[in-house]
């Protein structure tokens, strides 16, 4: 039996073999326990945790297991297995300093710390719901806490019922995947893409290269259908999509996937101290199982790199192009580039803020960056010994010059008309981004709420986020009441539609600073420790933590949100950004491998 099927977990101080143990059990033991030292596990999830103190210790936490086991798998390219898998296994160490950090706070375990018994049947590892479409988010079990505190654990309890069922054969997989990119031909720059944005991103800047007699060779590395590049109109930009299967072998990564184990180190996390050995054993256990492009699994890694090695050789570029350097495709793509010698440019995709990323570090030698406000933070990031940061705007937006905004507004008559029956005066456009779906159904429930009380007659289109996954938001929609409510088709979202709109609604979604240069009224939605694009900081938009808000700031006459100037801080926009992007690949460039 899970203790799914037998109730919510406790942490409780129990008797047994005339001693007394921290253990995890059932609400249903405690009627034998006689116990009132207890909390439920879902409150100590709860329970508020201070961030810096948090991210310090995430810090300290990677660095040691860094010195640990960095070196204990390297791809034949000489990439240490953390370097690349750094995204997915600080994410795990976020959740387990987290809950480390929960239980150091609740008074009768800090007063009384000591081992704790594991859940009988828990797995260590397990997911956190998401709305994205591919990305999984894994979290350490409060039986994981146990174990890596010290506890026994009996069999391989490794991992929840989900992950078992997503890691396939360990048998060893052939480490060239087939076919070798030897056809393709030479090209002087090669870009990179394994999302939609990245190819929306990049597309303009290699046409601009193609224009001015630069070939290019776009590499299409999507494991997601809706996130492959389209086939390119421009003869001189070949797309090379990678082979079937090239991303999804499951593998485990020989050195710390042993399951030896010593007598070894420890960090302390306050007065808690986490055994390194184990702490390996469950970051190897994430990386064994392929989440796809997002995270690729340790054998994944192999191949591409294998792949892309011979993508380099074949094409022999002076640039590689991307728009993530930092999670596994990025970081492995920038070492395999550097390691050919081959000349790397980071184009930044999306808004970056304090909580945007898992892993503050970029390793492009040269990084565009949208607005003037990025250009502290790009520096703060750089990993490269000589990189260079260049404000020069994002080639998305480029096009927002000519958009045609009656069009977008009678598609946004029609959704909202084609549900509801009747066409809303005013037409807001929730800009989403893949929450879990509380936050999600939170998030909605404010917006309704807010479009309720506003003044006039307001309608409402929720945008997904490319990255969500399909029925994202029919629950909710079900449900909605008041003020008619439709969703946008996720192959056009809120880029397609927001110039339609009457106002955007988002906390963090780069569209809104496309609203921001369509002179559209934005409304940032701030929830308690969340974060937002900062554009109210700059007065180019109001910031909105309440349903009255949200009505006080759509029932206020839209005005100019703000001087070119504030703009140029968060978006330097002139139409001219692949132009400027592809002269700067042109300059930097330096003579490719012999």
């Amino acid at each position: 039996m899970s203790p799914g099927d037998a109730g919510p977990l406790v942490l409780a101080r129990v008797r047994a073999g005339g001693a007394c143990w921290w253990a995890l059990v059932t609400e249903d033991v405690l009627a034998d326990q006689r116990t009132a030292t207890w909390i439920a596990t879902t409150d100590l999830d709860d329970v508020p945790i201070d961030r810096q103190k948090w991210e310090s210790h995430v810090q300290a936490v990677m660095a040691e297991l860094e010195a640990h086991s960095g070196q204990r798998a390297l791809t034949p390219g000489g990439a240490s297995w953390l370097h690349v898998q750094h995204v997915p296994v600080r994410r795990l160490v976020g959740r387990l300093v987290r809950k480390l950090l929960a239980l150091s706070a609740w008074e009768p375990f800090a007063r009384n710390p000591g081992c704790i018994v594991p859940a009988a049947g828990e797995a260590l590892i397990g997911t956190r719901e998401t709305s994205s479409r591919e990305y999984r988010l894994y979290t350490v079990t409060w039986s994981g806490i146990a174990y890596l505190l010290g506890a026994p654990v009996t069999g391989d309890p490794m991992r929840s019922a989900q992950l078992g069922g997503l890691t396939v054969s360990r048998a060893e997989v052939s480490p060239v995947p087939s076919p070798v990119p030897s056809a393709l031909p030479q090209s002087q720059v090669v870009a990179l893409s394994w999302s939609s944005r990245h190819a929306e991103t990049l597309l303009p800047v290699l046409a601009e290269l193609a224009r001015d007699g630069h070939p290019s060779v776009l590499v299409d590395l999507a494991t997601n259908s809706a996130d492959r590049c389209p086939e390119p109109t421009i003869p001189s930009i070949r797309l090379s999509p990678a082979p079937p299967g090239l991303l999804s072998p499951a593998g485990t990564v020989s050195g710390p996937a042993s399951t030896d184990e010593s007598p070894t180190e420890t960090i302390r996390v306050r007065e808690l101290a986490v055994r390194l050995d184990r702490l390996e054993r469950l970051a190897a256990s994430v990386v064994e199982t392929s989440g796809g492009s997002t995270q690729p699994s340790w054998r994944a890694v192999l191949r591409a790199e294998t792949w892309l090695d011979g993508v380099f050789a074949s094409t022999r570029p002076h640039t590689v192009l991307l728009c993530n350097d930092t999670s596994p495709l990025g970081a492995l793509a920038v070492h395999a580039a550097e390691r050919h010698g081959i000349t790397t440019v980071y184009v930044q995709h999306g808004a970056w803020t304090a909580q945007s990323v898992a892993w503050p570090a970029l390793h492009s030698c040269h990084i565009v960056v949208m607005g003037e406000r990025d250009v502290a933070t790009a520096r703060a990031w750089a990993r490269h010994p000589d990189a260079e940061v260049h404000v020069l705007g994002q080639p998305r937006f480029d096009a927002l010059a000519s958009v045609d905004q009656e069009r977008q507004r009678r598609y946004l008559d029609g959704l909202v008309s084609a549900r509801a029956g009747r066409r809303p005066e005013k037409i807001a456009v929730w800009a989403c981004q893949p929450f879990g779906p509380d936050l999600l159904r939170a998030q909605g429930d404010l917006v309704l709420a807010g479009l309720r009380k506003a003044e006039g007659d307001w309608g409402l289109v929720i945008a997904p986020h490319p990255a969500q996954s399909a029925g994202s938001f029919d629950l909710f929609l079900e449900r909605a009441s008041g003020p008619p409510v439709a969703a946008a088709d996720p192959g056009i979202g809120a880029r397609g539609c927001l110039a339609g709109a009457d106002a955007v609604l988002s906390a963090y979604s780069t569209c809104g600073i496309e609203a921001v240069l369509l002179d559209v009224p934005v409304l940032e939605l701030a929830h308690p420790g969340g974060r937002t694009l900062g554009l109210a900081d700059h007065g180019l938009a109001q910031r909105c933590s309440s349903a009255y808000d949200i009505a006080n700031a759509l029932s206020t006459p839209s005005q100019s949100q703000g001087s070119r100037r504030a703009t140029d801080v968060v978006c330097h926009w002139r139409g001219t950004s692949a132009r400027d992007i592809a002269r700067l690949v042109v300059d930097r460039s330096r003579t490719g491998p012999a």
